[in-house]
């Protein structure tokens, strides 16, 4: 499982092509991550950069907890931590391709423009109903899941890049995306 290993950008990497699954009262929605970015704990941007707090806790959990904030006051954002119990390294998702569930996504997000569904960490969190009541959550032990990729995608099939949305740490190659895909945040 690529969770076993403790390499936050290796994992970033790895889990382009997995789905990610929510199965909840409203019904079951999942995409494949297409965009990730990883955050590691002696980065500046990264939540855990100063120390542990109440707020980052989850991102100090075994690797596959899952961290749920709130950015400008109003998006949520889902993270799954990646290293070792009590280092606090994590991975955004930042856009999903969806897959399955899209009439309850068009319902969440008020668009049936298929693109606008998960294009974006807000986006995404929205349409899959990911709330958060989910911190510390498991992706291997709820009802938010990841499950391995139906394809395999190779070095050549993905983009290595600068994060976007930050200002300290922004010139970090740690963003992550599939080369050609329609649903990544931004190319």
């Amino acid at each position: 499982m690529l969770l076993l290993t403790s390499d936050t950008l290796t994992i970033a990497k790895g889990l382009l092509g997995y789905r990610l699954v929510h199965e909840s009262e409203e019904g079951i929605t999942a995409g494949i991550i297409v965009e990730t970015e990883a955050y590691l704990q002696d980065d500046p941007a990264c939540h855990a950069y100063r120390k542990k707090s109440v707020r980052n806790a989850p991102m100090f959990g075994v690797p596959g907890t899952v961290y749920v904030y709130q950015i400008y006051g109003m998006h949520f954002c889902v993270n799954i931590s990646t290293n070792k119990k009590d280092i606090g390294e994590a991975v955004l998702i930042r856009a999903l391709e969806p897959l399955e569930g899209i009439p309850l996504m068009e319902t969440r997000r008020n668009t049936t423009i298929l693109k606008n569904l998960c294009s974006g960490p807000g986006k995404l969190v929205q349409a899959m109903g990911i709330h958060k009541g989910m911190n510390d959550w498991h992706v291997l032990e709820s009802d938010l899941k990841l499950l391995p990729p139906v394809n395999d995608y190779s070095n050549a099939d993905i983009i290595t890049t600068t994060r976007i949305g930050i200002t300290q740490g922004a010139e970090l190659p740690y963003r992550f995306y599939l080369k050609g895909s329609p649903f990544i945040s931004k190319p």
